[in-house]
């Protein structure tokens, strides 16, 4: 049943991909005047090779990893990000069109089509460029009953690295080098520090040994990290030294740090039980790492003080960034408040699927606490 809505799904997403593509050799190639001067056999062949590419990819992906695979891998994924913004710059060109003919003006389609086509490479281009350069994002937050130990400390908040085809050990490296000169005081990996696809995850997770903090680095699955079985992952996590939290809480000088894994904090049931078993001092601060901001009421209503996510990406990209503020609201990116409760919600450090943004930043978050 499940490899039956797989198969569902990939036919869907590729038929969508086929009629993406159309669409933009239909824009290219038509003229008002009925000519088709544009048009070339040439253009059909690469647009037919494009627009199977990512599937393709993303299917290898999945079981296997080599240099070519993953050549082929980041190629298709960059064309697929810029195959958003050429849909946007297509149906503005018909838009265009279309008001202008209501208009009677006399509007040279193709130029139009030209110059807008050309924005969306420029744009997707400096999405990649963007992608691969990490701010950091400081916030100050004020938590009701913080321990008097915990007063100008910092920690330091990591999500979304998506180790895999397109980021890799030397990325990771880099971001814990980045995390290091901050010198905080704790350090929280908030989810799909993998991609899920196929990765040799004990070499991947290398550069964590050289992660440390004096009070301790914790990590909490995310989504991709339990696509399947997420053994592998948090062995290759756990022998790097970080402390992997499921479904459990730790005191660190008198805060409460509780990890609640992606699995079993997507449902409400699931969400509260787990609150209700770590039995949570509404009295002292705490802190819940979970990767996703999905029920906030719910750990406000355990007693939780803070909760640090990521899994938004804040959508990397138009038009999924649109899609993203709509389903996550206030808590899509950045400090907010539900209640008594306050929430900060990571864009993540790495990308999945297109490594491009436009509109978002991959950011490493230090915190600092009041």
């Amino acid at each position: 049943m499940r490899r039956r809505s797989l198969i569902g799904f990939i036919a869907i997403v590729q038929s969508v991909l086929f009629l993406t593509h159309f669409l933009l050799y239909e824009t290219w190639t038509f003229s008002p005047a009925g000519s088709d001067a544009h048009g070339a056999l040439w253009i059909n062949l690469v647009l037919g090779f494009l627009s199977v590419s990512f599937i393709a990819a993303s299917l290898l992906a999945f079981r296997y990893t080599n240099a070519a695979l993953r050549a082929f891998y980041r190629a298709a994924a960059v064309w697929l990000g810029l195959l958003s913004f050429l849909f946007v710059a297509a149906v503005s060109s018909w838009i265009i069109f279309g008001v202008a003919r209501l208009s009677g003006l006399d509007v040279n389609f193709h130029r139009t089509v030209e110059l807008l086509f050309g924005v969306a490479v420029v744009a997707g281009l400096y999405g990649v460029f963007n992608a691969s350069w990490t701010r950091i994002t400081r916030t100050t937050v004020r938590l009701a009953n913080l321990p008097a130990a915990w007063r100008g400390r910092r920690a330091a908040l990591i999500s979304d690295v998506h180790l895999g085809h397109v980021r890799n050990g030397s990325f990771l490296r880099r971001m814990v080098a980045k995390i290091l000169r901050e010198e905080p005081d704790a350090i929280f990996i908030a989810g799909d520090l993998y991609d899920g696809t196929a990765i040799d995850a004990g070499r991947a997770a290398e550069p964590l040994n050289q992660l440390t903090a004096p009070h301790g680095v914790y990590f909490v699955a995310g989504n991709h990290e339990q696509f399947g079985d997420d053994s592998k992952y948090l062995r290759a996590i756990t022998a790097a030294g970080v402390r992997v939290l499921s479904n459990e809480k730790v005191e660190v000088d008198g805060l409460q740090i509780i990890g609640v894994p992606y699995r079993n904090a997507t449902q409400h049931g699931h969400l509260a039980s787990v609150l209700d078993g770590i039995r949570l001092d509404r009295d002292r601060a705490s802190i819940l790492l979970t990767h996703a901001p999905d029920h906030p009421e719910i750990a406000e209503a355990a007693g939780v003080s803070l909760q640090l996510s990521g899994h938004t990406h804040v959508g990397q990209f138009i038009p999924w960034s649109w899609m993203a503020r709509r389903i996550y609201r206030q808590f899509v990116y950045g400090l907010s408040r539900i209640g008594k409760m306050q929430v900060f919600t990571s864009s993540g450090a790495g990308t999945w699927g297109p490594p491009l943004r436009l509109g978002s930043n991959p950011e490493i978050v230090v915190l600092e606490f009041e």
